[in-house]
């Protein structure tokens, strides 16, 4: 009907409008014919049908590109790119690009190797100081123990220092933090009794004998000394610091206590 429409308008004569058969029934109108009709109307179904197949298709496009979209939701396409321009210029993936994927293992072996070799490293000297701080701890708890059996012996309270230091080739600590004596080999070392381990208090005793020089002289055998008992009555006032560490070592604090002040 459009096509027909369009016919009687545009091809109708001129001065049909005002003529005497008037209107598009006028005289001269061109005659539209049942087949003439048809083949408009089968050019407007025509065309009428391309255009929806053409929708459809472009509909049928737009709905799979949605679906296919729906995948990459979350993806930050920015992010994407940059990874993919550094994979590109990765040395790396150029050497795999090219084949040389022995290469690639090689240094991924080095690299592995470098960062082992500094793991290692960085333990060792962890274990190097808490080495250090063990010793240090060691040589101090065992110095006090030699110091504190000196002093029951007898020692001149300046030798502590030599007799830690002779000590420190004879003792050694073990896991309960006690002073024990062991040879060369590391076996322990018994005492005069051969059943008991050598204390540092007898190891101490024995140092009378082998190091007078740490204990104080003997009584008489030089200017100042003091015979207890003998020559009058003795004063502790009178006693230097020799004297009493030598007179509490033979009788005993209470003993010295009991002298004059």
């Amino acid at each position: 009907m459009l096509f027909r429409n369009m016919l009687i308008k545009y091809y109708a004569p001129a001065g049909s409008e005002g003529g005497d058969g008037g209107g598009a029934g006028g005289e001269g109108s061109p005659e539209i014919t049942p087949e003439i009709e048809q083949i408009i109307n089968d050019r407007v179904n025509t065309a009428v049908t391309g255009l929806k197949s053409k929708n459809s298709e472009l509909l049928g496009k737009l709905k799979e590109s949605t679906e296919s979209l729906k995948q990459f939701e979350g993806i930050d396409p920015e992010a994407v790119r940059g990874i993919l321009q550094r994979f590109s210029d990765d040395e790396e993936a150029k050497l795999i690009a090219g084949g040389k994927i022995d290469e690639v293992l090689n240094r991924r072996t080095e690299r592995l190797r470098a960062d082992t070799e500094k793991q290692i490293k960085a333990a060792n000297d962890r274990a190097d100081k808490a080495e250090s701080f063990s010793n240090k701890f060691r040589d101090r708890v065992l110095g006090d123990a030699i110091r504190s059996a000196a002093a029951k012996a007898g020692a001149l309270a300046e030798a502590s220092d030599d007799l830690i230091l002779r000590a420190k080739g004879t003792f050694q600590l073990n896991d309960e933090g006690e002073a024990v004596a062991v040879d060369a080999n590391g076996d322990v070392l018994f005492g005069k009794d051969g059943k008991t381990p050598l204390t540092p208090l007898e190891w101490a005793e024995s140092l009378k004998e082998t190091a007078p020089h740490l204990f104080p002289r003997a009584e008489g055998t030089g200017a100042g000394g003091h015979k207890p008992n003998g020559g009058g009555s003795l004063k502790r006032s009178e006693m230097n610091a020799n004297d009493k560490a030598d007179y509490i070592r033979k009788h005993g604090q209470q003993a010295y206590l009991k002298l004059p002040k």
